[in-house]
């Protein structure tokens, strides 16, 4: 009797699938069936969709003899949620006459209440991407996902807030009432207004001014951050381990555009985003009791984890060892490469993982292992399980290890004046980031920090002096490094010599990048 298609889009996986939504109707007993591999979410919108229509004011698919087939192609791509709410029931109205309206080069998302409403959905965010790349030239999408989906330029965004709205708009003449449908005038709607790039008010809970003491720790979170180096501190229970990881994430210089808008979408896709953009680090905290798939990612159809959430950001570990032995271990790979692979038996995934470890740790399960004026409870066997948790290959992946000893009582009256403020070293950190970027663009690497250089470029984009060599090497053979530990030794002195400003690295650079190596775990 009639066809209609509508172009739609579903995020899988972290990527963004095209959707072809083809209405067919054709004479007969009443039948409504979608097609297409729909998961029980997409099955029910039959009954969304018809309470929509009727309560917009057309006559419910229901109520008509009409065979309708909706098909959602590719077929063999899983179809999850009501996203399609939305364009299914425009290509109806269309197959069906009661909209005259041309949909090329519109892509439609969006959830439907029972009373025509669009509800807002997950994942706005890399689908208007995906269809600017697409060629599409309006976008359609839930009026609560408008702001969001207005990020992206180049493309015409309109906020639905109802499908009566919605056709009224798309219509191309007005709709005079018969026994099928209601009196619509046509009606143009305002395309959202982009939303302009800008970093909003920094937020944080702990400034690096409330922390007393502690210079060493400070020093190489300082570190870590102008570099992008992971780090651990240990120190026993109620030494500020915790407020130093929560100050962290103060210290580092806002997301660049592209960085936030990759971040953002993540967390669109994930159902965790809380603001229309994410323009600073995300810091994700895991209990140590999560569970390996809550920190990889993973479940029956995968998906992204908190490794992945903290992508472009930092993942704080506290009492790292009380986490599961194959939960630490599942970090080798994402500290490596940057990505996470999930394989499932429904499918397999590549998650981005590019993220700053801080983990925190006690010298032993009752944490007075070492500690002046403590006893320690510990058995000696005790202490060895608790350190053999973390595995070498672990340890080769932190580049710092820092001691966060107990501060004297008189130090924790004292006033923030004695201490730096997160926003004085916030600035040494850009500082020692802008010199090394702009090194990378001179050299034509890819790189934005020093911990990104590969093994393969290390000769190139850090030369060394040759008595900065023979130091190198005498210490390597001291302290028997690793090939890995070795280039991320070159790679951490970079980083101190960005921050005193040097050119080249010093040897004074290479002995304070030396002093971080993980002695504690070697006693």
């Amino acid at each position: 009797m009639s066809f209609a298609t509508v172009s739609s889009a579903q995020v899988h996986l972290l990527k963004t699938a095209p959707v072809r939504v083809e209405v067919d109707l054709s004479k007969g007993l009443n039948a409504f069936s979608i097609v297409g591999l729909p998961d029980k979410a997409v099955g029910e919108a039959k009954d969304r969709i018809s309470a929509a229509i009727k309560n917009t004011g057309f006559k419910s698919p229901k109520q008509k003899n009409y065979k309708i087939v909706i098909s959602l192609a590719p077929a063999d791509i899983k179809k999850e949620g009501a996203l399609f709410d939305l364009p299914m029931a425009i290509g109806y109205l269309i197959a069906s006459k009661g909209l005259p309206a041309d949909v090329k080069d519109k892509l439609f998302v969006g959830e439907l209440s029972l009373d025509g409403e669009v509800r807002t959905v997950d994942g706005v965010l890399p689908i208007v991407r995906e269809a600017k790349r697409a060629g599409f030239k309006e976008v359609y999408v839930p009026a609560g996902n408008a702001t969001e989906a207005a990020l992206i330029d180049g493309i015409a965004v309109y906020g639905v807030k109802n499908l009566f709205e919605l056709v009224s708009h798309l219509t191309e003449k007005d709709i005079l009432p018969d026994e099928d449908r209601p009196f619509i005038q046509k009606r143009k709607m305002k395309p959202t207004p982009q939303t302009p790039f800008k970093a909003g008010a920094r937020e944080y809970q702990v400034d690096f001014a409330d922390v007393k003491g502690q210079r060493t720790a400070k020093r190489g979170l300082m570190i870590a951050a102008a570099g992008g180096h992971n780090i651990a501190m240990w120190g026993p229970p109620g030494t500020g381990k915790t407020l130093l990881a929560k100050a962290f994430i103060s210290i580092l210089p806002p997301l660049a555009i592209e960085e936030a808008l990759e971040v953002t979408g993540i967390h669109s896709v994930a159902g965790v985003l809380q603001e229309p953009l994410i323009t600073y680090p995300p810091f994700r905290a895991p209990h140590h009791t999560a569970s390996y798939i809550a920190l990889v990612g993973g479940g029956t159809i995968p998906k992204p984890g908190e490794i992945t959430l903290a992508h472009r950001g930092v993942l704080f570990l506290d009492e790292f060892p009380e986490f599961e032995r194959r939960v630490i271990d599942a970090l080798r790979q994402p500290l490596e490469d940057h990505v996470v692979n999930v394989s499932r038996v429904k499918g397999s995934a590549q998650f981005p993982a590019h993220f700053t470890l801080i983990t925190a740790m006690n010298p032993c399960p009752c944490g007075n292992n070492g500690v002046k004026g403590k006893t320690c409870s510990c058995a000696g066997h005790q202490i060895d399980r608790y350190k053999r948790k973390i595995s070498g290959p672990i340890v080769d992946r932190i580049d710092l290890w820092t001691e966060v000893s107990v501060v004297e009582h008189e130090k924790l009256t004292e006033g923030r004046g004695s201490e730096e403020t997160s926003e004085e070293v916030r600035k040494k950190v850009a500082t020692a980031r802008t010199r090394a970027e702009k090194r990378y663009a001179q050299l034509k690497l890819p790189f934005k920090t020093n911990s990104d250089v590969g093994a393969r470029d290390i000769a190139v984009a850090i030369p060394l002096s040759d008595e900065v060599k023979k130091t190198l090497n005498l210490a390597a053979k001291k302290h028997d490094l690793s090939a890995r530990s070795y280039h991320r030794l070159i790679k951490l002195a970079r980083t101190v010599a960005d921050l005193e400003g040097h050119d080249a690295v010093q040897e004074t650079d290479l002995m304070e990048a030396l002093q971080y190596r993980p002695k504690q775990l070697q006693n």
